[in-house]
């Protein structure tokens, strides 16, 4: 196989990262840290033909199916999440100005509402260290402004997932939760000196709750009213059979798979979803964690230690090597982590295998991923995409790399792309 490395940056390159999205309208509306550059996705199509069909297969946070529509292009995306599904389609949708204005005015009786003593609430989700995630005020006032995005009056539509996404922007602003690390932590409390008693005690600064309330509110009404002039939509489905759930051929692929870290998109999800009642306990975050690619979470950890991979499966010898030098590293965790490997390969060889039936003849198909190290064992994952690939039937594969990641010194992230073959 003939296969092209080139380096662009071995910076880390935060534009080319979720960081820039959040500061460019719909894009950051919701904040998760695997989700991929605005700018990296608008360069691809930049350099692409216009009018095209445009698909990714892991939509996420919608980034490639909302480019493609803002370039005036078609883009599907295909999510096992229902929360993600929800969230890219209001992303994608078109807001008329009515719209935008009956939001705006249901957005203050919302406020209004959340910041009498004597509203109606709702009972918190059954999150665990729920205390942690939210202190008294701010909870309550998430579950005052629930119990009235609740009402009969605020019927399903456009108007009402502007708000569900205003909403969403409030349980992550007012929470504990900090960013400082690869995924997510928590806030310390400030500790300040006592006057009288000269001990440390704690100090919350109280945020004007309805003032930040209006401030992300009409972040969020803002981006609304600046409509794709292309075609976007997210179809629920599951990427390992991709043909089974989109129609027609694509142009171009986009895409940036969960990458084989065990860092799941659950934890990041988690807080939005249980107060959307997409998850009710623990259990179901990990059937979740089961059923996609990527990370581990509760029961799906347990289920790697029993799996089997399949004689279909793709393993080239240097993979194989790789997963025996991972497996007898430790004894408790060594066979875990082999599976886990082994297991992410095998899904992502299910899903290149499949989509490979929806792309026309001479598509682009551009995968956006990072290595990974197990035991000081180097996992070349770009490698084994461009091997995929090229066994699946698209030809002249290259690997880019695109920029150094802010993690241990051997990772870095790889645009691996290649283009279908006029006999596949």
């Amino acid at each position: 196989m003939n296969k092209t490395q080139t380096v662009r940056s071995t910076r880390q390159n935060a534009d080319l990262t979720f960081k820039l999205n959040r500061h460019h309208g719909r894009h950051g509306w919701l904040r998760l840290t695997p989700a991929y550059s605005v700018k990296l996705v608008s360069e691809i199509l930049a350099a692409s033909d216009r009018g095209i069909r445009v698909l990714d297969p892991f939509s996420g946070t919608a980034t490639t199916p909302l480019c493609a529509a803002y370039a005036g292009d078609t883009g599907t995306g295909v999510e096992i999440n229902p929360f993600l599904t929800w969230l890219g389609n209001a992303k994608l949708a078109t807001y008329h100005p009515a719209c935008v204005r009956a939001a705006g005015e249901a957005l203050h009786n919302l406020i209004s509402q959340a910041s009498r003593g004597n509203t109606r609430s709702i009972t918190p989700p059954p999150m665990h260290n729920l205390q942690r995630w939210w202190d008294p005020e701010p909870l309550a006032f998430l579950s005052k402004f629930k119990a009235a995005l609740d009402h009969p009056s605020l019927k399903e539509g456009a108007t009402r997932d502007l708000l569900l996404v205003v909403f969403c922007r409030l349980v992550i602003k007012l929470s504990n939760a900090a960013f400082n690390h690869q995924s997510m932590s928590f806030k310390d409390k400030v500790k300040v000196e006592s006057s009288k008693k000269r001990q440390p005690v704690l100090f919350d600064l109280g945020p004007d709750l309805a003032y930040t309330a209006r401030v992300e509110g009409q972040e969020v009404l803002d981006s609304a009213a600046d409509n794709p002039t292309g075609v976007g939509s997210v179809i629920s489905g599951d990427s390992r059979s991709v043909s089974g759930v989109v129609s027609g051929e694509y142009d171009l692929l986009i895409t940036s798979p969960p990458y084989p870290n065990r860092i799941s998109y659950i934890r990041e999800l988690r807080p939005y979803m249980y107060w959307l009642g997409y998850l009710s306990n623990g259990r179901d975050a990990g059937e979740m964690d089961w059923a996609a690619i990527g990370g581990t979470w509760g029961i799906a950890t347990s289920r790697l230690a029993e799996w089997q991979r399949s004689p279909e499966g793709f393993y080239p010898s240097y993979l194989d090597a790789i997963l025996s030098r991972i497996r007898k590293a430790d004894k408790k965790s060594g066979l875990l982590l082999s599976n886990y490997v082994a297991k992410y390969f095998e899904d992502m060889w299910c899903h290149i295998r499949d989509v490979v039936k929806v792309m026309a003849a001479g598509a682009r198909v551009h995968y956006i991923v990072g290595n990974s190290v197990f035991y000081d064992a180097l996992i070349p994952v770009e490698r084994i995409f461009a091997d995929m690939l090229s066994e699946a039937g698209f030809g002249d594969p290259r690997i880019t790399r695109i920029r150094k990641r802010n993690s241990k010194k051997e990772l870095y992230e790889f645009d691996v792309c290649a283009t279908k073959c006029i006999s596949s």
